[in-house]
């Protein structure tokens, strides 16, 4: 596997941990974690629509790179 489709992969695997973290703060928390709970839900929440526009941008980039 190249460095670019690990690159790749690694970005989506991240994406997917995102969306666990947003899931687990949002339904699975303990009520009485408070701001670690709210911490964990922003940060999912964030990862997961940074993640996917960080991978849309590589993706156009690594396309015009030939090595």
């Amino acid at each position: 596997m190249s460095l670019r489709g690990f690159h790749i992969v690694f970005i989506i695997v991240t994406t997917f941990l995102s969306l666990f973290l947003a899931g687990w703060g949002f339904f699975l928390a303990p009520a009485s974690t408070g701001l670690l709970r709210t911490l964990f839900m922003v940060t999912g929440v964030g990862g997961s629509i940074g993640f996917p526009i960080y991978g849309v941008y590589f993706y156009r980039k690594a396309r015009k790179l030939t090595l």
